[in-house]
């Protein structure tokens, strides 16, 4: 029953952040289609309301994936060079695709964040041009997605490793009763 929910966990993962992502292409898309005037590097153009609600729609989506697998998958931490070269393949890919995660999450929301700002019906964008935001902002959902389902997979298997190897320590260990007082 448990690989079932890991499974579905990892779907879910997968396709939240794949929403994200083709929200954010299609906020890029939403805001290519309104008026815009273009003198070289320069630009002024519309704010696109819908563009607005789909980069808004991407950021929450991928903040909630990011979240999912965090509070389900827990935290992996190496602190130091000893603890890395000691820890298992499983516990070295939880931490590496964890920091992989959180930088993906980063970028990705900087970029979703201030291609939705700029299509904000409160202004009128005039300045140099800031193209493909939303659209990277996107794309960068997808590895996010990646690096999110195998942190979450890592972190399963360290959790199970750990859990084992407790076991193994507890049935090793001879019943030492205390003396008599």
């Amino acid at each position: 029953m448990a690989k079932n929910l890991d499974l579905l966990v990892c779907l879910l993962i997968m396709v939240i952040d794949v929403v994200a992502g083709v929200l954010g292409i299609q906020a890029e898309v939403a805001e290519n289609k309104v008026q815009q005037l273009r003198l070289w590097i320069f630009e002024c153009r519309d704010p696109s309301y819908q563009a607005f609600k789909l980069g808004l729609g991407a950021v929450v989506l991928l903040c909630l994936a990011h979240s999912i697998v965090n509070l389900l998958a827990g935290c992996i931490f190496i602190g130091s060079k000893e603890e890395l070269d000691r820890a298992s393949p499983n516990k070295q890919l939880a931490a590496a695709s964890l920091i992989l995660s959180w930088v993906m999450l980063g970028i990705a929301f900087i970029l979703l964040i201030s291609g939705t700002v700029a299509n904000s019906r409160s202004r009128k964008n005039c300045g140099m041009t800031h193209h493909r935001q939303l659209s990277i902002g996107g794309i960068l959902c997808f590895i996010h997605g990646l690096f999110a389902v195998a942190y979450y997979i890592s972190a399963v298997a360290v959790f199970h490793e750990e859990r084992k190897l407790n076991q193994q320590g507890q049935e090793n260990k001879p019943n030492q009763q205390a003396p008599p007082a």
